[in-house]
C-alpha cells in the first residue's frame, strides 16, 4: 500500500469523497491550512495553551473540505485533472503509470517535506523568515506536484493501457 494511500484512507476519502474533492473549491481552499495551521501554532504566545483550539479547527478545517464541497458539474478544470492524478499515483503500485512520471513526483514530494521542517523549526522558533522559506518549498513543491498529477492523468487518459505504461 502506498503512503499516499494510507494518507487517503486517513481522511476517509472514497470514490465518493474523491469525487467531491475535485471540485475546485476544494482544491483552492485546502491551499489555506498550512497557514492557518502556522497562525493558530503561533497563537501560543499570545493565547498560551488555548492555542489548541485553533489548532483542532484547522485540523478539523482539512480533514472535512475534501468532504464538503459538491462534486463538479464539469471535470475539465485543473484542479479537478490535479485530483484525479493524485489518485492514480496514489493507486501505482496496483496500476502502474508511465515511466516518465515515476521520479519527479517523489523529489517535489521530498521538497515540500523540507519545506515543512523549515516551517515547523520557524514556527517553534517563532522565527518569520525560516517560515516564509518553508511555506514556499512547500508551496512551490506542492503545486508543481499538483501539475505533474494533471501530466499523469491525461496522460494516462491518452493511453490508457498503452505504450508508455511500464511493463
Amino acid at each position: 500500500m502506498t503512503l499516499e494511500r494510507k494518507i487517503s484512507n486517513m481522511y476517509k476519502l472514497d470514490d465518493r469523497a474523491w469525487l467531491r474533492h475535485a471540485n475546485p473549491w476544494s482544491v483552492w481552499t485546502r491551499n489555506s491550512v498550512m497557514p492557518l495551521l502556522i497562525l493558530a501554532f503561533w497563537s501560543r504566545t499570545w493565547i498560551g495553551w488555548w492555542a489548541a483550539v485553533p489548532v483542532a479547527l484547522a485540523v478539523a478545517w482539512a480533514m472535512v473540505n475534501p468532504h464538503i464541497f459538491p462534486a463538479p458539474r464539469s471535470t475539465d478544470h485543473w484542479a479537478s485533472k490535479c485530483v484525479f492524478g493524485e489518485r492514480l499515483w496514489l493507486n501505482r503500485d496496483r496500476v502502474p503509470i508511465p515511466a516518465s512520471h515515476k521520479r519527479l513526483p517523489n523529489l517535489l514530494s521530498a521538497i515540500a517535506g523540507i519545506g515543512a521542517l523549515f516551517v515547523m523549526i520557524g514556527v517553534f522558533r517563532f522565527d518569520l523568515w525560516m517560515t516564509l522559506f518553508g511555506c514556499a518549498l512547500v508551496y512551490m513543491g506542492k503545486l508543481w506536484f499538483l501539475d505533474r498529477m494533471v501530466w499523469i492523468y491525461e496522460d494516462m487518459n491518452r493511453h490508457p493501457g498503452g505504450e508508455n505504461r511500464e511493463k
